[in-house]
């Protein structure tokens, strides 16, 4: 590996796919930190202070992994809220989709969605993570 991310954000509202993704994440050693929101709305509060309180465009998360189906505020909406940020907010970050949805749809919205990378099943897997490592950050994996 010729790098680590600086950060790697989860929002998902279930605790053990969370649990299970982080444990994933910190054994490939591929992020400096990675940050578990359980909401949509408790990771934009994260995103509006990552960057703002210390404007080292370093500070922020690199990748995002979104769950669609979220109670209060689902991945879409996130997305729509995402867009309102500032520059310094959203940083230079590369979102990916992983859903349970096998909906069509949803795997059609995500590809014409101009700020989603991806779109991928769950379970995020070791090789499904360095997939997207490979594929959205080649100068560091």
């Amino acid at each position: 590996m010729k790098g680590k991310l600086n950060c790697i954000l989860l929002i998902d509202d279930d605790e053990p796919t969370n649990f299970l993704n982080k444990m994933i994440i910190d054994e490939a050693s591929c992020a400096e930190n990675v940050q578990v929101e359980q909401s949509a709305s408790d990771a934009l509060d994260y995103l509006k202070t990552a960057n703002t309180e210390n404007p080292d465009p370093g500070n922020g998360p690199d990748l995002i992994f979104l769950d669609i189906n979220m109670p209060a505020m689902d991945g879409w909406e996130f997305l729509e809220e995402y867009e309102r940020l500032t520059p310094e907010q959203k940083a230079r970050v590369i979102v990916v989709m992983l859903t349970t949805s096998y909906n069509p749809e949803d795997e059609q919205k995500a590809k014409d969605h101009n700020m989603i990378a991806e779109f991928r099943n769950k379970p995020l897997t070791p090789e499904m993570l360095m997939d997207v490592l490979r594929k959205n950050f080649p100068e560091k994996f």
